[in-house]
């Protein structure tokens, strides 16, 4: 089973994506900032991972960095509610996958994990 791991402050997103992801067949764990992920995918290496760019205290960036830094090759797909061009160049230059601004269409989200999961 391909584990999917959820980072965002709103715990409603957080909620909801969950539940969608575990509906679509797949293992997921949350986490509700950056120091949570981090903890989050030294336990359980996650196949994916869903990341929001603005969180307080440790940003996207500084997680996707980290995370890239011991798997390069995980695909992150960032979530931001602002799509400030600056933080959506530094993600792509750091190889997050793709980007999503929020509110974000669920069915293109599951489209693009479902496709980089297969």
């Amino acid at each position: 089973m391909k584990r999917i791991l959820i980072v965002d402050d709103q715990n409603g997103i957080r909620l909801l994506l969950e539940e969608v992801f575990k509906r679509d067949g797949y293992e997921t764990s949350v986490a509700k900032n950056g120091y949570e992920a981090i903890e989050r995918f030294k336990d359980t290496p996650p196949d994916c991972v869903l990341l929001d760019m603005k969180m307080p205290g440790m940003d996207g960036i500084e997680v996707l960095r980290d995370f890239k830094s011991q798997r390069p090759d995980i695909p992150v797909f960032m979530m931001t509610a602002y799509g400030e061009q600056e933080q959506i160049d530094a993600a792509k230059a750091l190889g997050a996958e793709k980007y999503f601004t929020k509110p974000f269409d669920i069915h293109e989200l599951r489209s693009e994990i479902g496709g980089i999961l297969a």
